[in-house]
């Protein structure tokens, strides 16, 4: 029979890539990690990781198992369900995830929302990065996340994680009260191609948005500065110091001296709800689900 505990193991190393990331998560050591690792091995008859440089990687049959142990993973979840169908309405602690302007404008008015109709329920919102976010998931640390697409996401195909799209946050281009562009209705990105950027930190999920869609338009930005919050980002504007493509969910400082300005083409990045395979039907999750696509609906309209 095989340990449900240690093929857990072997999932957190699939995840996290290496023997060592897997066991800090896991709050193992390394070699104890290694141990639960070699011991499923001996159990199951068949080598589960191999040298690969100075470190390893999964052999064929571990990749063939973890398909099989992804798949039990999604019918805890649907097991869990079921035993507690009988109890439908939301109630007990929802754990939620979500980047900064995920957290201001959805998951918090979600968490009102709930409260106010679901009085047995309670939400407990984390800040998260992106990459932060699945791994939270995969820990059972959260529930559900709002992450935005970026390319190192798991695939959406992906046997562990329930995506699905939530909406499209256009970008906006932004720039000074008193710049010639500042009034339009719609702006092509070209007309900005000369100018000063200011750009997201090259770490950020927006930053291959706002490159991609300077590309589109044909040219790269001169970035002079760069940014990790878009508040930081509009003080630059506001100073004069260059313009930048922002999201149209980020809520800026209000009253600064700056313009939003339509772009041509409405470039967008694209905002997911994100849980473990066979969450998504429990009734908190649900209805928090329900909250989170009417609260979109009404964001960027």
């Amino acid at each position: 029979m095989i340990d449900l505990r240690r093929l857990h193991v072997l999932r957190a190393v699939a995840h996290y890539g290496t023997v060592t990331a897997a066991a800090h998560a896991l709050h193992f050591t390394p070699s104890a990690a290694s141990q639960q690792i070699r011991q499923l091995a001996r159990d199951l008859g068949v080598d589960l990781l191999e040298p690969q440089g100075r470190g390893v990687r999964l052999t064929a049959a571990a990749e063939s198992l973890l398909a099989h142990a992804d798949a039990i993973a999604a019918r805890w979840e649907e097991a869990e369900l079921d035993l507690s169908a009988e109890h439908r309405a939301p109630a007990g602690q929802l754990r939620v995830g979500g980047f900064p302007t995920a957290v201001s404008v959805l998951l918090a008015p979600m968490a009102v929302q709930l409260r106010e109709r679901h009085p047995r329920l309670t939400v407990r919102i984390r800040e998260t990065v992106v990459p932060e976010s699945f791994d939270l998931l995969f820990e059972r640390e959260i529930d559900l996340a709002v992450v935005e697409v970026a390319p190192h996401n798991p695939p959406l195909g992906d046997a562990r994680f329930d995506q699905q799209p939530l909406l499209d946050d256009p970008y906006d281009l932004v720039v000074p009260d008193d710049h010639p562009l500042a009034g339009r209705d719609r702006v092509d990105l070209a007309e900005a191609a000369h100018e000063d950027w200011i750009a997201p930190v090259p770490e950020s999920p927006c930053r291959p948005h706002v490159m991609s869609a300077c590309g589109a338009a044909g040219f790269t930005p001169a970035v002079l500065h760069h940014a990790r919050d878009w508040h930081v980002t509009a003080e630059l504007i506001a100073h004069r110091l260059g313009v930048a493509l922002i999201p149209r969910l980020a809520r800026l400082t209000p009253h600064l001296p700056i313009s939003r300005v339509r772009c041509a083409g409405d470039p967008h990045r694209k905002l997911l709800s994100s849980t473990r395979r066979g969450c998504r039907e429990r009734p908190a999750v649900a209805a928090a689900l329900e909250e989170l696509r009417a609260l979109a609906a009404a964001a960027v309209a």
